[in-house]
């Protein structure tokens, strides 16, 4: 899949890696990341887009930055890595309410 500019595909920067299936924290059986993989890798992506965001802020109010646009664009992407994160939780929690009414 191609990247678009520097935002990559969030499967992407997944291994799926069939071998180190017998590794507890491996992709499950049938290849695909299992969620847990995805979840942290998200996280990651907050704290990385956090960093990038604070180091442009830093680089912009000290003047040391010859573009402004690169924070706008470092703020957008932490924000939008946040939503994704926020998107996910709500997901699973939907997922997992909607498993517990599941009747056996």
């Amino acid at each position: 899949m191609a990247a678009i500019g520097s935002i990559q595909p969030l499967w992407d920067s997944i291994s799926l890696d069939k071998t180190a299936s017998n590794d507890n924290t491996a992709s499950s059986q049938n290849g695909f990341p299992v969620f847990a993989d995805v979840f942290q890798n998200a996280i990651d992506t907050v704290k990385q887009t956090d960093a990038e965001n604070n180091q442009a802020q830093y680089l912009l109010a000290t003047g040391q930055l010859d573009n402004p646009a690169i924070a706008t664009i470092a703020s957008t992407k932490a924000q939008l890595s946040v939503q994704l994160l926020a998107e996910l939780r709500n997901k699973a929690l939907d997922a997992y309410s909607e498993i517990s009414r599941i009747s056996i």
